[in-house]
């Protein structure tokens, strides 16, 4: 070993190798005459056994690596982190990976994963011989009938956080898989497959969560979103009414619209780039498998952006901000004296409504003044691109720049018309993209898990219940038509089958239920032969049986003159009845 300017070279291990134990050669009559491959003569040198690895230091590792000719950054990774031995037993595919994305070694994927591989070998090899060794002294105990005390070394291996198969070389490495505990989420899991010890699978993985639908949840967030909407309908009839008159309070100094001449078709444009975010949308989330997170997700955050915007528009009215925009209080005020606070909350509510049923756009009809702080276009432009962008694949990145071009153009839209002020579209932009990215922030990193998630559950407690068993990132993976067919077929079948068994369930009820009104008749036939010194008719004692009975026995119980028109169950009880009659007679 040598170590010139901080380089490892292994000329010299190499030669020592070959001097001390003759490998060329038992490797060349190795490939020759037998199958044992490479990698299992390597270690027939003296100072490299494999039953001695807990006791290498860090220059018998810095010889191992030599030996499986691993590149200079790693050998140079190796010392100075000081491998040795026990260390290598020790080693787990996490910490191999940490070597890189947290030690910020310059090591390749591909020299991550053989070394791996080869560290996961030899922990196997040093295993199977402590097995071996186990096993010949538990033999040699049975016949000796002795109190023989095994010895175990405390180590800790890496390869017992991992249950696969494996290969490496001619050596296949098989451990038995351990089913995982049962889980109630209905999607498949990563641990359901197994871990095939490959670093780009367990990448791969990472992002791979067990999601559940929760259709219950997702109809909470969308009655919540529900219900943010008509409020803000009404907070948006209640700034109008409050509306500053435009003679006193002209419109406040703009940067933006002082410099930017009015375009009156501009507005319509906005609202038309906002339609075509949320036809895009429409189509992430008919495709994407995790379509109810995402639906719960959207409308939480929609609620509470516009439950916000509420509370901004409803304690301050700013002026409006363009001559152009005719104005005024009278427009929605309630100047009535005969109508009482129920008649004018009734009109207010009107007003609202077709607020609400035009989604507060111009192109829909709608027209409102003082809904200025802060602006709604703007938050549900933001938001379309944001989830867009967020549930779609990262190398759509025509799509990604689209979105982002209609989201801007759309802003650009809404200032050109002079309908909002620069600082309305401006707070509409950085609380929207903020609470997004916190949201996927707090859920990605699976804040509910954290110790400290006493203080998230009280400050954020819908995401709380929203978020609480999703586990980290949702991944992008979509249906195809054919899929996504198939599954709306089995949900028909699924409904088919749920009604069908609901309907049959209802008739073998009333079928059992003729069918013993009919055997309490057949009784009380009975009773009347046995005693004929009681006059009393069938009719009486029908009659006389209807209060236990109820009111459904009563259509039953009518006499059998009346019974022209007799239905399938009533002709079934009666088969029953002549039936039970029969063996009586026998």
């Amino acid at each position: 070993m040598c170590d010139v300017d901080g380089e490892i070279c292994c000329e010299s291990v190499t030669q020592h190798a070959v001097q001390t134990s003759p490998l060329t050669a038992k490797v060349a009559s190795a490939e020759a005459q037998t199958e044992v491959p490479f990698h299992e003569l390597k270690y027939t040198n003296q100072s490299l056994q494999i039953k001695s690895i807990p006791d290498w230091k860090v220059e018998e590792v810095q010889q191992w690596s030599c030996l499986e000719q691993f590149s200079q950054e790693m050998r140079l990774c190796l010392r100075a982190e000081e491998f040795d031995g026990q260390v290598l037993l020790a080693l787990t595919e996490e910490d191999v990976r940490d070597l890189r994305y947290k030690l910020a070694y310059k090591l390749t994927f591909g020299e991550m994963k053989r070394f791996w591989q080869t560290v996961f070998h030899l922990q196997y090899q040093w295993q199977q011989q402590q097995d071996q060794q186990l096993l010949h002294e538990q033999q040699l105990k049975l016949q000796s009938n002795g109190a023989l005390s095994t010895t175990t070394l405390p180590l800790m291996l890496g390869i017992s956080s991992h249950l696969a198969q494996s290969s490496r070389g001619n050596v296949f490495i098989t451990a038995p898989v351990v089913a995982p505990p049962p889980e109630s989420c209905p999607c498949p899991s990563v641990r359901d497959r197994g871990s095939s010890f490959s670093m780009s699978d367990t990448l791969q993985g990472k992002n791979k969560r067990c999601v559940s639908p929760e259709y219950f949840k997702t109809a909470i967030s969308l009655g919540y979103s529900f219900v943010v909407t008509w409020i803000t309908s009404f907070v948006m009839v209640i700034v109008h009414e409050r509306v500053p008159d435009m003679k006193r309070y002209p419109p406040l100094p703009d940067i933006f619209l002082d410099n930017v001449p009015h375009i009156p078709w501009a507005f319509n444009m906005c609202e038309i780039t906002g339609t075509l975010l949320f036809t895009i949308w429409l189509f992430v989330l008919i495709f994407h498998k995790y379509r109810m997170v995402l639906l719960r997700r959207f409308f939480a955050l929609a609620g509470t952006v516009f439950l916000l915007r509420c509370v901004t528009m409803l304690i301050t009215s700013l002026s409006v901000p363009g001559t152009h925009l005719q104005c005024n209080q009278k427009d929605f005020a309630i100047d009535d004296p005969n109508v009482d606070v129920f008649g004018a909350l009734v009109i207010r509510m009107t007003r609202a409504y077709r607020i609400w049923s035009g989604l507060g756009m111009s192109i829909q009809g709608v027209r409102t003044c003082g809904d200025y702080m802060f602006s709604g276009h703007t938050v549900a432009l933001t938001l379309l691109n944001f989830f867009i962008t967020e549930y779609t694949p990262r190398n759509l990145y025509f799509l990604h720049t689209l979105t982002w071009l209609l989201n801007m153009f759309g802003i650009f839209f809404i200032l050109a018309a002079h309908e909002h002020y620069s600082i309305d579209v401006f707070v509409a932009f950085y609380i929207t993209s903020r609470l997004f990215l916190y949201y996927h922030t707090l859920s990605n990193n699976r804040a509910l898990m954290q110790s400290d998630s006493t203080r998230t559950r009280i400050w954020f407690p819908m995401f709380s219940y929203f978020e609480n068993s999703v586990d980290g990132i949702i991944p992008n993976e979509f249906d195809t038509t054919s899929s996504l067919i198939d599954s709306l077929v089995q949900q028909v079948i699924r409904i088919k089958d749920h009604i069908a068994l609901i309907l049959n369930r209802i008739w073998l009820a009333r079928t059992f239920s003729t069918s013993s009104i009919n055997m309490f008749e057949n009784s009380d036939h009975d009773t009347r032969n046995h005693f004929p010194s009681k006059p009393t008719s069938n009719l009486q004692l029908r009659i006389s049986s209807t209060p236990v009975l109820g009111n459904a026995s009563k259509q039953q119980m009518k006499p059998s003159t009346a019974d022209a028109n007799v239905s399938p169950f009533t002709s079934a009880a009666n088969d029953l009845r002549n039936h039970l009659s029969e063996k009586k007679v026998l």
